[in-house]
């Protein structure tokens, strides 16, 4: 068969409105998305998806950042057989876009994880199921059926729990753990702090924890009930919240875990080089999405240096900021194997339910394939550093987070 035209849905958009006055269930233009979500969610909602850490400069920094990289179009190339399709730690995908891990989805839609985890399916992206979930890890994997899922977690520190969540990951499918490094405790998130919002606590958010066997066990030797939600909600963000693990304790993840392990939230290149120590396959250059240290570097600044030091003996993939095609050209163009996609997906989920989440997806590759197409890419392997420069032109800030 042919690869599959992810541009073909430009084409469909266009017939459907020429013909049946048809419109697409969200905005294409990703700079007004966040503007529609914000018209339909609760002002704690919104500010939960939307908010970062600080004053918001590492969000700001990351979007600067893919502006001041510029594509460099090549014109009069052939383009049969045009396909945007990867290989990751064995596994052929269709694209090189990955739904990252986005806790509480129940906030923002009653399709929460459920609908988005079978729009992941239907479109053969990868969906990155949060242990801070609004669904179970097993009714989640019950939703994706045959697609292509990854277990992010938030590591907690008592081993049995951590066990029970590393079991039932891989007995429900999951193939890939993404351990989040940067999460170890909070940010000062002004925009949460200021609404004195923590959904957690209200019980939002904890699902992974509260389906869990040894959760509730130990909960229920402590003299707690599992019918006390806020109760339970204590207790669970008490097992979450903690201090910082080391470089040495990832040796018990890697004897618990025969599948391929990814490294979330590398920034600096010292660590990339200690990370490739651990054994573990992957890791994603992030600085989860701007949420967690206020001032810090833009995720593609840091990539290129990262990927020189470790990427042909680790799989680099990139988060944070991307919010177009042309902003993951640019993330492969400058070493990385994937992205990993976050807030316009909630958007969308917000906007439309799963079908909103599913036009985003859809827009983003279409968007992603028909920038490819036209800069003279025909496949993954033709986005490298001689189709980009780096202008800084003066005023070029950005107008999205």
């Amino acid at each position: 068969m042919p690869p599959l035209n992810f541009g073909s849905y430009q084409t469909k958009i266009y017939y459907e409105g020429t013909t049946f006055n048809k419109i697409p269930a969200t905005t294409t233009n990703p700079t007004l998305l966040e503007q529609h979500a914000k018209k339909v969610l609760s002002s704690r909602a919104y500010s939960y998806i939307a908010g970062g850490a600080g004053e918001k400069s590492t969000m700001q920094a990351n979007r600067l950042a893919f502006r001041q990289w510029k594509l460099v179009p090549r014109v009069n190339r052939p383009m049969d057989h045009q396909s945007i399709s990867v290989n990751l730690f064995g596994q052929n995908y269709k694209t090189p876009f990955i739904v990252g891990p986005v806790g509480v989805q129940g906030l923002f839609h009653s399709d929460k994880e459920t609908g988005v985890a079978q729009v992941c399916a239907e479109l053969g992206v990868p969906y990155s199921l949060s242990t801070a979930s609004s669904s179970s890890i097993e009714d989640v994997a019950a939703a994706n059926k045959d697609g292509h899922r990854w277990f992010q977690l938030y590591w907690v520190h008592d081993e049995e729990i951590l066990l029970s969540l590393l079991k039932r990951a891989k007995e429900n499918g999951f193939t890939v753990l993404v351990v989040s490094l940067d999460t170890w405790t909070l940010a000062w998130r002004p925009t949460d702090l200021d609404h004195g919002y923590f959904p957690f606590y209200q019980g939002l958010g904890n699902e992974v924890g509260f389906t869990d066997p040894a959760f509730r066990a130990k909960h229920e030797k402590n003299g707690g009930s599992t019918d006390d939600i806020i109760g339970m909600a204590k207790a669970w963000v008490e097992e979450l919240d903690d201090k910082p693990h080391t470089w040495e304790q990832l040796d018990f993840l890697r004897q618990n875990w025969d599948g391929p392990i990814v490294l979330k939230g590398i920034q600096h290149v010292d660590d990339a080089r200690r990370a490739l120590k651990t054994g573990c396959e992957g890791l994603v250059v992030s600085n989860h999405g701007g949420r967690q240290v206020d001032g810090a570097i833009g995720s593609l600044d840091a990539l290129p240096e990262i990927v020189e030091a470790v990427g042909d003996k680790m799989t680099v993939m990139f988060d944070s900021g991307v919010r177009t095609g042309a902003d993951a050209i640019k993330a492969l163009c400058l070493g990385a194997k994937a992205v990993l996609v976050g807030r316009p997906v909630i958007y969308g989920l917000a906007i439309g339910g799963k079908e909103g989440a599913k036009s985003v997806l859809e827009s983003l590759l279409a968007d992603f394939w028909q920038g490819m197409g036209l800069a003279g890419m025909r496949t993954i392997a033709d986005c490298n550093p001689s189709c980009m420069r780096r202008i800084n032109y003066p005023g070029d800030v950005p107008n999205m987070l």
